[in-house]
């Protein structure tokens, strides 16, 4: 008799959210009883196939005393990263508003470290994005010396990590890069072993900018909340900036505040947009 195994399949609850465009799938798993591979995950992100995203976000528990829950954000093509700003905020409501937790400040541990939420009256969320690292073999960058700037496939820009590696570069009009030939460019380099969020930004004054980022694992999506972050900090090294500046995407802005060696502050929406489930 021919034996056919039995297959198994489960449906999965999920909260579609964005922060200024940049867009994520929210999934409670708490209990710790959803695995999903790489593959399904890459699948999920597909926007004509799937759910369509930029990151998934994982509501998972915490061991850890005086900490709220895990974050964990895979990127649309499965990999996992340790740092998402706009992914925190609205990880911030979405535990707020599904009730799994009364506290405000919320605290979080992600690979990186900890992260701490604060929902305000207005559904704004600011987000303490933690110390940033400018040590090369921190990021990683492969340089013998730190410096404010580094060549990188023939492009001037800064390098830093703050929970994610980032490089940063300026332009007068960043609508005029071709953003998708520099960034992979840049990201595929020897000097960056695990590659870097790429961004492009515009000063517009010492307290605004525009930017544009080419994430990893994603491309270059709306907006990206430790790419703000990021920009900012090197603008402010660089003498070009304040240390509470307004970062302009294209679907909306976010704020940042900076002091130079310390902590740095993220604020802005996060918006729900559908409920859903997927079979896996």
């Amino acid at each position: 008799m021919l034996k056919v195994d039995k297959i198994l399949s489960m449906l999965i609850n999920f909260t579609k959210m964005h922060g200024l465009g940049n867009d994520f799938m929210m999934i409670d798993n708490v209990n710790g009883l959803i695995k999903l591979s790489t593959k399904q995950i890459a699948q999920l992100s597909q926007r004509n196939f799937g759910v369509g995203f930029d990151q998934l976000l994982m509501v998972e528990s915490s061991a850890t005393l005086g900490v709220d829950f895990s974050y964990v954000i895979y990127n649309a093509d499965g990999s996992e990263v340790a740092q998402c700003g706009n992914g925190a905020r609205c990880f911030a409501r979405f535990v707020t508003e599904k009730g799994l937790t009364n506290n405000n400040p919320i605290t979080v541990e992600t690979s990186s470290g900890l992260m701490y939420l604060f929902v305000n009256e207005d559904n704004s969320v600011r987000v303490d994005m933690g110390v940033v690292n400018f040590d090369p073999k921190k990021i990683p960058l492969l340089v013998d010396i730190q410096a404010d700037t580094y060549k990188i496939e023939g492009y001037e820009m800064g390098a830093l990590a703050i929970g994610n590696p980032h490089c940063v570069m300026i332009f007068d009009d960043i609508n005029s890069v071709d953003v998708e030939f520099i960034a992979p460019r840049i990201q595929n380099s020897a000097l960056l072993p695990q590659q870097a969020n790429i961004g492009f930004m515009q000063i517009i004054s010492r307290n605004a900018i525009a930017l544009r980022v080419y994430e990893r694992g994603a491309g270059e999506t709306l907006a990206c909340g430790s790419g703000a972050c990021a920009a900012v900090i090197h603008g402010v090294r660089m003498g070009l900036l304040d240390t509470k500046v307004k970062v302009n995407f294209n679907f909306g802005e976010a704020l940042v505040e900076y002091q130079k060696d310390e902590h740095v502050f993220l604020s802005g929406a996060a918006e729900f947009v559908f409920e859903g489930q997927v079979e896996i």
